[in-house]
């Protein structure tokens, strides 16, 4: 059970890590080649804090006494995210980038002068809600900055407010997604937004980052749910939504959802919210084949009759998944596949969330009807649902006994969604050599559907942080031109180098030129969204 750290101590959740059974790691270590040998974490080193005494004392006159820490577990506890990288350099690989203070706001109007206090001093201000950016979105970049603070707001947790005949709630965004669900809940309304992040992240990650969640078929993607944004900027607040819908010029609103901390801090989120569910239905599916479950999948979306939940794990995941459980339920599955003429068994999960278990019988057979689908029944789709957030803790236990795993994703239209499958596979397995290449479809469209790719291989003991590099910008080379770099990730850091390919170098002028605007000096978030230097250009 993850258990919830006070984050105006230390920043971040820890979730208890999972232990990896003995029959697990032998076939890791059949599979990739992994050593018998454990690989346990270091002390990073952490520099003295080069925030100015003056800058210091005019964020505390800001945000009052005890908000704004330069201590080691302050500092260390908003150092990086949760990518592979960056966990390697938090347990003591490579350089870990510190902040040079933790400053916590207590109100949206703090965080104005905060950004104009950091502008004045020259400070870089680097947002921090949850801390699960997987692309280097909260990395303590100082740019050409004399210091860099994590702005952390933690204390923005309240639900301001819930309009029950509009449907519209307003939350700040330091406010963790379950906190989120649980003050929502005595109104009757949830968001539905569950990324499986939704342990640790925040509502305003989720906008700054255009999240989308396992059950974005249903509920839609985080932009989806934004009716208005309240944004801090150096420059002043820009308050955005006015209407459900406006004809009133291009959608500025679009421009802050998705900006990732580089034009201003979201600091409240208006959102479209939903009755809380009734009854959730889960099931487990089988089809035979890639090529047989993506053409399942795209009918769904074609016939707008998806599941709420729809994800389709391809061969090699499927493969995995099984391996990996054991026991003799799993023995069994296999051979009841093989018996049903499964020679390349994918597994399908499906979700529906209703007001009734008459809705969701109704959606269920829409969804099934006509398609030959292979049932698992109920226990395996209820067994996705309960573990769906263990995949940061069997991580952390894959770390632990020296495995390289991490993730990647992207999106195409279904006409090159295997053959986008295909070229990252190649190139991840040409970096990699001897590893494990696995893809599941995360989220289905009418026109085109996301690819989530998991890789494993045993860690290189002489440039663990060098061998992930080297094959992410292998896959990333090979997303470029036939999907998006990043469908839920967001840029960051580590996707910067490749958005021009995607929006070209007009695109990338044009978010330059709003970052000027609202960001003169450049403080805040230096290094992400943007390539480096391009937002100081003239």
């Amino acid at each position: 059970m993850t258990e919830r750290i006070d984050h105006t101590l230390r920043g971040r959740w820890t979730p208890t890590t999972a232990q990896l059974p003995p029959h697990a790691l032998r076939w890791l270590r059949q599979r990739t080649g992994l050593a018998e040998v454990r690989t346990p974490a270091r002390t990073p080193a952490v520099p003295a804090s080069a925030l100015s005494d003056t800058a210091h004392t005019a964020l505390d006159a800001v945000v009052g006494p005890g908000f704004v820490r330069v201590d080691r577990d302050s500092r260390l506890g908003r150092a990086g995210g949760l990518s592979y990288v960056d966990i390697l350099e938090q347990r003591g690989d490579g350089a870990l980038a510190v902040p040079d203070a933790v400053v916590l706001p207590g109100s949206p109007e703090q965080v104005v002068e905060v950004l104009r206090t950091c502008a004045e001093h020259d400070v870089a201000v680097v947002p921090f809600g949850g801390g699960t950016s997987v692309v280097g979105g909260v990395a303590a970049l100082r740019g050409d900055k004399a210091a860099v603070i994590a702005l952390d707001l933690a204390r923005l947790d309240r639900l301001v407010s819930v309009d029950p005949v509009s449907r519209i709630a307003v939350l700040q965004a330091g406010l963790p997604a379950p906190e989120a669900e649980k003050l929502l809940a005595p109104h009757g309304f949830t968001l539905g937004h569950v990324p499986q992040s939704y342990e640790r992240a925040t509502i305003g990650g989720f906008a700054a980052t255009r999240s989308a969640g396992q059950a974005s078929a249903g509920y839609g993607r985080f932009e989806d749910l934004v009716e208005g944004v309240r944004l801090a900027a150096p420059v002043g607040e820009w308050r955005l939504g006015a209407a459900p819908a406006s004809a009133a010029g291009p959608d500025l609103k679009q421009l802050v959802i998705g900006s990732e901390g580089a034009f201003g801090v979201i600091t409240e989120v208006s959102l479209r919210v939903r009755p809380r569910p009734v009854v959730e239905r889960y099931e487990g599916f089988a089809v035979d084949g890639w090529a047989r479950g993506s053409d399942v999948v795209r009918a769904l979306a074609q016939r707008r009759v998806l599941a709420d939940v729809t994800r389709l794990s391809d061969v090699d995941e499927t493969e995995v998944s099984l391996s990996l459980a054991g026991g003799w339920k799993t023995a069994a599955l296999k051979t009841y596949l093989r018996a049903r003429g499964l020679a390349r068994p994918c597994l399908l999960v499906l979700g529906w969330h209703g007001a009734s278990e008459d809705e969701v019988r109704r959606k269920r057979r829409e969804t099934v009807r006509g398609l030959r689908l292979v049932p698992l029944g109920r226990p395996l789709g209820e067994a996705w649902r309960h573990g769906r957030f263990n995949g940061p803790r069997q991580r952390d236990a894959l770390m632990e006994v020296g495995v390289c795993v991490e993730t990647l994703e992207t999106a195409t239209h279904w006409s090159r969604v295997s053959e986008l499958r295909a070229v990252v596979r190649e190139a991840l397995r040409d970096a990699l050599g001897d590893c494990v290449v696995m893809c599941h479809i995360s989220h289905a469209y009418e026109t085109g559907a996301s690819l989530y790719f998991t890789v494993l291989t045993a860690r290189s003991v002489a440039d663990p942080i060098g061998q992930w590099q080297v094959a992410k910008a292998a896959a990333s080379e090979a997303i470029a031109g036939l999907g998006t770099i990043s469908h839920h990730h967001a840029v960051g850091r580590d996707h910067a180098p490749y958005l021009e390919t995607e929006i070209g170098a007009l695109g990338l002028d044009v978010l330059a030129s709003v970052k000027r605007t609202l960001d003169p000096t450049g403080v805040l978030n230096p290094g992400k969204l943007l390539p480096s230097g391009l937002a100081s250009r003239t």
